[in-house]
């Protein structure tokens, strides 16, 4: 990766003015190849002793990445300058791993050894599947998804010297193999069925079905349209730039942790329910407004400012007009209830009819709330069978490539730095220790276990 100094452009500056002092400080620009442009802002302290304040960083370049590009006032999202869209519709998720991993699609060599080498690492350490009987069985899939992907370091010391590129790729390769592993053994767990344990004559998004649905007592057949759907589903959760748990994966691996710590890391920030939890809430959402003939009351309740009650699964943090990835979910999610036969299904009915109403609103279009990819697939996970605690383990499973693609940019930047956010401190000034006998009689067990 090019070093940020041959980026600044020496005829562009910023210029920052001391109203209190009078003196200007000029800081450089550096160019993006799309998107905003950067202050660098990395002297700022030095030279004028005070910090930026940007709660939430989210007007702060926090690294430089090369991954994945996003604009969302005109919904553009491309992996290495690919279109969503066309890898979506020409692609597959492993392609699509191999591109954000090593910055090109495969040429069909590499994509055949690839391939073959995820099918490969599928499998757990056995002593690892023992891991999952100190659970409880009332445990929280996610849950799971964090403590045993975080032990796969105690099992797997020949690729935690990511200093060695041989070692970081094997990293690499084992996460993304794994992971669907670890998830379908966490829905087993939950269910108290037995695990399955991985084939290596089916695709990575048939494997994974298959782990999690078949049963040792019938044979496993599934349609060709819903493994596709589940292949797509992990592709556009694939990466999205600086969010919350990747950047929890850079800040995590920016001290030089260990790559499974940094993925385990990374899914306990998903496991938020403002990050990955948006597609549950949508599902929670349709069971709330309960019959089709009820959704006009929600959509009322939803215009009333006054009114808590939110459509979830309409709108988008950083999509000002609409999700790229919604509309490829969109056409996977009528896909699967065509082929399941689940037009009719109560909640599945309200979600349809949800979407005619809303895309027709003038409310929602003049707000350009349109539905977005969680609302998609909320519903084909519903329709899928999949229980809503899953909902966020499936997404981990899509995001750990774009994870892992993230952590070992971030190992080969040479400008590399651990991560040190800076404060603005607003507590007590200095104050004298008070002896015990003195101090004023205040007590938070008045409140804290009432009974």
């Amino acid at each position: 990766m090019a070093d940020y100094e041959d980026k600044k452009t020496k005829n562009k500056q910023f210029t920052l003015f001391n109203d209190e002092t009078g003196k200007s400080y000029h800081l450089p620009i550096i160019e993006s190849k799309e998107g905003p442009n950067v202050i660098d802002i990395r002297k700022l302290y030095q030279e004028t002793g005070l910090f930026t304040f940007d709660p939430g960083f989210t007007s702060t370049a926090s690294c430089e990445s090369k991954i994945t590009y996003i604009d969302g006032n005109k919904g553009i999202l491309r992996h290495r300058g690919y279109d969503i869209h066309d890898l979506a519709s020409k692609s597959d998720f492993l392609e699509v791993c191999y591109l954000l991993l090593h910055g090109e699609l495969p040429s069909p060599e590499d994509k055949k050894k690839f391939n073959t080498v995820i099918t490969n690492h599928t499998m757990l350490h056995e002593q690892l599947v023992y891991l999952y009987r100190g659970f409880r069985r009332d445990a929280h899939p996610m849950a799971i998804m964090v403590g045993v992907v975080g032990a796969l370091s105690a099992f797997y010391h020949d690729s935690t010297d990511f200093s060695d590129l041989n070692q970081r790729m094997i990293a690499c390769h084992r996460l993304i193999a794994k992971i669907p592993t670890i998830g379908a053994m966490a829905y087993k767990y939950s269910v108290g069925q037995p695990f399955v344990y991985p084939r290596n004559d089916l695709s990575y998004a048939e494997n994974f079905l298959y782990m999690t649905f078949s049963v040792p007592s019938e044979d496993f057949k599934i349609s060709p349209k819903i493994v596709k759907a589940m292949d797509r589903f992990f592709m556009l959760h694939a990466d999205h730039e600086q969010n919350a748990s990747t950047s929890t994966v850079r800040l995590a691996g920016s001290s030089g942790a260990n790559p499974f710590a940094c993925i385990a890391a990374g899914i306990a920030s998903l496991w938020g329910p403002a990050h990955g939890g948006a597609n549950e809430a949508v599902i929670k959402m349709l069971e709330e407004i309960g019959d089709v003939s009820n959704i006009q009351i929600f959509i009322d309740k939803a215009k009333d400012k006054n009114d808590p009650f939110r459509l979830m699964g309409f709108g988008h943090r950083v999509y000002k007009n609409y999700d790229p990835r919604a509309k490829v979910m969109k056409e996977s999610a009528h896909e699967v209830l065509l082929e399941l036969n689940m037009q009719d299904d109560p909640l599945l009915k309200i979600a349809i009819e949800l979407e005619k109403i809303a895309l027709k609103d003038d409310y929602f279009i003049q707000k350009k709330l349109f539905p977005n990819v969680d609302f998609y697939s909320g519903i084909i996970l519903k329709a899928l069978g999949f229980p809503t605690s899953m909902f966020t383990v499936l997404f981990a499973i899509g995001r750990t490539v774009g994870w892992i693609s993230q952590w070992k940019e971030m190992i080969e930047d040479p400008v590399n730095k651990i991560g040190r956010p800076r404060q603005l401190y607003t507590g007590y000034n200095s104050r004298q220790y008070q002896v015990e006998s003195s101090r004023e009689k205040k007590s938070i067990f008045n409140w804290l276990w009432k009974k």
